[in-house]
């Protein structure tokens, strides 16, 4: 798979749980919590070279667009050949800070707000534990299709009933 369509399916879908270190792994909100300051550097990390990664495929793109519009004449290969090379590490990357998010056994849900889901067992009914960057802790969830607009606070009476499976 591609970066950008690596970078959709985090965006709308969230990645799927390939390793077998996150196969759906459930969560209590206190064993969410405890992974947090692994997945805030993380997903920090990831969040930085996605921009790095934009930076240097419009770069790329620019002096592409500019060399066909010169019919080629004016080609400056080490640049192309740098700027591809950056392109591709970029990208090398960010799959890593990306995989390894998913290796704590969480899901990359956005990208761009830094928005990360867990799994949870309530009233045997699979479900998030959400956290977005900027958060000081968990205090939402919400179920597998209502997404980060039906996020609901957790209440005491989640915080009894849920569990890590």
């Amino acid at each position: 798979m591609d970066l950008e369509t690596a970078l959709l399916r985090c965006r709308f879908r969230g990645f799927d749980q390939v390793s077998a270190g996150g196969m759906n792994r459930h969560f209590t909100v206190a064993q969410a919590e405890a992974l947090l300051p692994q997945v805030e550097a993380s997903i920090r990390d990831a969040i930085e070279l996605k921009k790095f990664y934009l930076e240097a495929k419009e770069i790329l793109e620019t002096e592409l667009q500019r060399i066909q519009f010169s019919g080629g004449a004016k080609v400056d290969s080490m640049r192309v050949q740098s700027e591809r090379s950056r392109l591709n590490t970029c990208a090398e990357r960010l799959n890593a800070a990306i995989e390894r998010i998913h290796s704590y056994g969480c899901e990359v849900k956005d990208l761009d707000i830094g928005l990360i889901d867990f799994r949870t067992l309530y009233k045997g009914q699979e479900v998030y534990l959400c956290w977005r960057l900027g958060e000081s802790g968990i205090t939402y969830w919400h179920g597998l299709e209502e997404g980060f607009r039906g996020r609901k606070p957790i209440d005491e009476e989640f915080l009894a009933i849920h569990r890590a499976g």
